[in-house]
């Protein structure tokens, strides 16, 4: 009976100790992913402030001066749902449009 309690002990120290360093490589690897996201999602932003904003292109058939400002308008809308703008570009480039 010795030994068999024995055994049981040692198997149940191995799985204990299999289990403990498996969840302390899960829980890294999780981290390093999370680095790494965070990473590219910092890339991703610098590099959309960086992009330059145009404005919105001349309609080919002559229209108001009101449907252009309201095409420029939407596009702006667009952009900043897009996130490509934030809220104070986007507040400027609107009174910019509607100031004109």
């Amino acid at each position: 009976m010795p030994g068999l309690l024995r055994g049981i002990a040692r198997t149940a120290v191995v799985a204990g100790t299999a289990t403990a360093v498996s969840n302390r490589v899960s829980r890294r690897q999780g981290n390093r992913w999370a680095e790494q996201e965070q990473a590219q999602a910092y890339q991703q932003q610098q590099y959309q402030q960086q992009q330059p904003v145009y404005a919105a292109p001349a309609p080919a058939e002559p229209a108001s001066d009101m449907d252009n400002k309201l095409a420029q308008l939407k596009e702006l809308g667009q952009l900043k749902e897009q996130g490509v703008l934030t809220e104070a570009e986007f507040e400027a480039q609107k009174s910019a449009i509607l100031n004109s």
